[in-house]
């Protein structure tokens, strides 16, 4: 993955705004499952992407400090081969004396060209260092993303799952009003009602049958009188 796709990426998703991108969706659950799922993918990829410019900044540091190292090296043994000539020219070997001048020479030939190398590769650690940095702080910024999306995820499914239950209460409730005139309580009700109307008629109905009774046993001895009455009237009579 090349260095501008990853900077491209992790740009891309750290600035994206999930609201308003659950405000477009016609299915946020399923739209964050599948963003959680495209953030962990990215952030696998871009973390494979930036252990491998950091692997390459490394290799870079480490040749940068044995350049340095061979360049420290190299001035020792130049320092060396000088003061060994020095010595042999002033105990009147001079023919050694250059030889060892000569190995001075090389040797700072060789720290020069190690301090070349040091220095070329100065600006490249520098320039890596940066995009290492910018790389682990976007890194940063996607898994703080994708916590938020796991968060909004968990949060709005508890939230469904809680309308949800509502809904079923409410329908449930609602199947079982006992207000309804139609339901089968009130029906019930009506059915026991008329029942015990009819058991008032029979009531009724029996109180008026035993008053006629009774009504007929005082006519009865109302007549007896009225003809006792007119028994002793003849008896009167027959008797002047």
């Amino acid at each position: 993955m090349a260095k501008q796709s990853i900077f491209g990426r992790i740009a891309q998703l750290t600035r994206a705004n999930i609201n308003s991108l659950l405000d477009q969706a016609e299915d946020p659950s399923k739209m964050l499952d599948q963003m959680v799922r495209d953030y962990t993918n990215s952030i696998a990829e871009a973390e494979e992407a930036v252990a491998t410019t950091i692997g390459n900044l490394r290799l870079l540091e480490q040749d940068h400090a044995e350049d340095v190292a061979a360049a420290a090296d190299w001035e020792r043994k130049a320092l060396a081969a000088s003061n060994k000539a020095d010595e042999l020219r002033s105990s009147g070997n001079t023919v050694d004396a250059d030889k060892f001048d000569a190995l001075a020479r090389v040797a700072l030939g060789k720290q020069l060209q190690s301090e070349k190398e040091a220095k070329t590769a100065e600006p490249q650690v520098a320039s890596q260092t940066d995009v290492v940095d910018k790389l682990k702080t976007g890194l940063t910024g996607m898994r703080s993303k994708l916590d938020q999306l796991a968060a909004k995820r968990d949060e709005l499914n508890a939230r469904s799952k809680t309308v949800e239950a509502q809904t079923k209460v409410a329908d449930a409730v609602q199947s079982i009003d006992i207000l309804d005139p139609t339901s089968e309580i009130s029906r019930f009700e009506d059915k026991v009602r008329r029942e015990e109307a009819k058991m008032l008629g029979r009531q009724e109905l029996a109180a008026s049958s035993l008053d006629a009774q009774f009504e007929s046993l005082d006519d009865l001895g109302e007549q007896t009188e009225v003809d006792a009455r007119l028994a002793a009237l003849k008896l009167g009579a027959l008797d002047k």
